[in-house]
């Protein structure tokens, strides 16, 4: 008798692992969120009056400031457009949903519309902002001793489930738990119902949207790159598009294919159930200006914009040299505060930040207290989006106190790009978008994209825009070409030079105007390289020697996994297989690992952060 208590002990484990048993295996629960708000846009003139017809409904257009404006009701979006020529060139304002700013009652992101004449006093065009959707991949092992399962929450869009620390699934008959640990704490992520009948369970995610009704998956779940047994890789070239690239092969531009299939196999073969299994969503080469690969995993696809985060600090700075190149009111020794305050210093001013110019702001070597890595500084990032003190967050930056004179040193601070995209509008004296879709975007042929935007309506500099995977290279290309695309100058000579230098030491980088430079082992020597940067392993990386251009895409927006992408990846995998002239010989097999001394993300950046 004395044994019985331990034998009901394990017959009931026995029992409640056989009832976790029948959740093992992989499940997925897809949320989309809109924005409702899409499809032909057709606004008309008629007399002195403009109306918009959109989605069936016609509302009035009103003109501000040389703008025409419209709002849908019940904040379901809003247009703001000017003629350029025939062509009305405007912006759809999305508003929040539940994965986007919740309840936020300002626009969070913008996305071009351009409208073609259609007739005499009557324009078309389409809106067709990125969706939100919001995906979740639960891998489910075996039952542990305790009777839970040992689980793996994958999102692709946020990395929600490494963000939570999702470690296990707890059952209570048919009561859920989805369990993570998050700084030493553990907490319920998630929890809801099992429907064994249906053989679906629901788990709430108050945060994100609400619940989700997860079904198993298949083999071919984009929770694997590729499917789950992938097969073997074959290369092949990227299509030719009318999009600016001009495409050819890998061996025309003498780059090892065998070398390269090898990469993209590895890719596919990847185990994916660990949390920070490596999440490419995307990686594309050009050499010698042609586009040469183009690979996707993971269900992204080349017409789909992606999140560039940090990345598109950059886009910030190559804005600001081409407004220059354009002959616009801008020079890298204008100071801040006075073009901010329309041409005159404020009254007051401390004197130091009378000595801050846009060169400062576009190398992060402003000296005001803002740095992203410190929770205690007034402009670090997450502070300036978590307060509701003040909208406009040029505003709030001008306000952050100094904490070092201009031009002392470098400290990461997303709020100086974000400040120099305030001064190219109040230079110009336009929204600072239009100036990029002008310069750079039409010239550029770029496709569909997405700003984020400020509690103010104001175009947020400091990351977070969305582009085509294509697009976003192009920002490479043009760099390496010194300033041109297609033979038309976007950038000055000059400019791209400067740029690209070493003028600060920044997380353990050298740093530019918002373009970061290192150097990377290649063959028997070092090469230099500079690269747009952001978290999650976004890298757009220029290689100026070998005249190449890397782009990768990645969703661990939280794990450190991302430092591996660049740092990592390119001078073990793919500088080794990029032959120079003369040179016919194969690829080398690289096992050693190239350790990269940063200890930040791969944007310089708490890997905290989740914006």
């Amino acid at each position: 008798m004395k044994y019985l208590p331990a034998l009901i002990i394990t017959i009931l484990a026995g029992i409640a692992a056989v009832r976790a048993d029948d959740l093992a295996g992989l499940w997925t629960a897809k949320g989309r969120f809109g924005p409702d708000a899409s499809g032909p846009l057709v606004i008309q003139k008629q007399g002195a009056r403009y109306d918009a017809d959109l989605m069936g409904r016609r509302v009035p257009v009103r003109m501000d400031a040389g703008e025409l404006r419209f709002d849908l009701p019940d904040r379901q979006g809003s247009f703001r457009g000017k003629f350029e020529g025939k062509e009305l060139v405007g912006y759809w304002l999305r508003p929040s949903t539940p994965v986007n700013w919740g309840g936020a009652d300002w626009p969070v992101a913008l996305s071009p519309v351009r409208l073609s004449p259609e007739g005499p006093n009557r324009w078309r065009g389409v809106i067709a902002s990125p969706q939100d959707d919001f995906t979740f991949h639960l891998l489910l092992g075996e039952p542990q001793p305790d009777g839970s399962l040992r689980a793996v929450l994958r999102n692709p869009e946020f990395d929600f489930g490494t963000q939570q620390g999702v470690d296990r699934l707890v059952r209570d008959g048919n009561r859920l738990s989805l369990m993570g640990k998050r700084r030493g704490k553990e907490q319920e992520v998630g929890a809801g119902q099992y429907d064994a009948e249906n053989q679906v369970f629901t788990l709430n995610f108050p945060s994100r949207g609400g619940s989700y009704d997860f079904r198993r998956a298949g083999d071919d779940s984009e929770y694997y790159p590729r499917g789950r047994s992938p097969g073997r890789y074959s290369y092949s070239p990227p299509l030719h598009f009318d999009d600016g690239w001009v495409t050819s092969t890998l061996d025309a531009e003498n780059i090892d294919r065998p070398a390269m299939e090898r990469f993209i196999q590895k890719l596919l073969d990847m185990p994916m159930d660990s949390p920070d299994a490596p999440q490419i969503h995307g990686v594309l080469m050009a050499r010698h200006g042609k586009l040469v690969l183009e690979e996707y995993f993971h269900g992204e696809y080349r017409d789909k914009p992606h999140m560039t985060r940090s990345a598109s600090k950059s886009v910030t700075a190559v804005l600001a040299g081409a407004v220059m190149q354009a002959g616009g009111p801008l020079k890298l020794t204008d100071p801040v505060y006075q073009v901010m305050n329309g041409g005159q210093f404020p009254a007051d001013l401390d004197p130091q930040k009378r000595t801050m110019t846009l060169e400062h702001l576009l190398t992060m070597s402003s000296g005001l207290f803002c740095d992203d890595g410190n929770d205690d500084a007034p402009g670090n990032e997450e502070t300036i989006w978590e307060q509701d003190g003040e909208p406009d967050f040029y505003r709030y930056t001008l306000k952050v106190p100094q904490a070092t004179p201009p031009g002392e040193k470098a400290v990461y601070c997303s709020c100086s790009p974000n400040l120099a995209l305030g001064m190219i509008g109040r230079a110009t004296g336009e929204f600072p978008v239009y100036n990029f879709d002008r310069l750079i975007a039409r010239p550029m042929k770029f496709g569909n994209y997405a700003w984020m935007l400020d509690k103010a309506g104001n175009p947020y500099g400091g990351g977070g825009s969305m582009f085509l995977p294509r697009d976003f290279m192009k920002f490479g290309q043009l760099m390496l070409n010194g300033g041109t695309w297609e033979g038309r100058r976007i950038l000055g000579r000059e400019f791209v030079a400067q740029a690209s230098a070493r003028h600060y030491h920044l997380a353990n980088i050298y740093y530019g105007y918002n373009w970061w430079n290192e150097d990377f082992p290649y063959k028997d020597r070092v090469i230099q390289a500079y690269s747009a940067l952001g978290a999650g392993g976004q890298v757009v990386m220029v290689v100026p020697e070998l005249d190449l251009v890397i782009a990768i895409f990645g969703g661990n927006y939280i794990s450190r996994v991302q430092l591996d992408f660049g740092h990592n990846w390119v001078p073990r995998y793919i500088l080794p297989a990029v032959r120079e002239a003369g040179d016919d010989r194969s690829a080398p097999v690289v096992d050693r690992e190239f350790k990269s001394p940063y200890g930040r993300s791969a944007d310089g950046s708490p890997v905290r952060r989740t914006r």
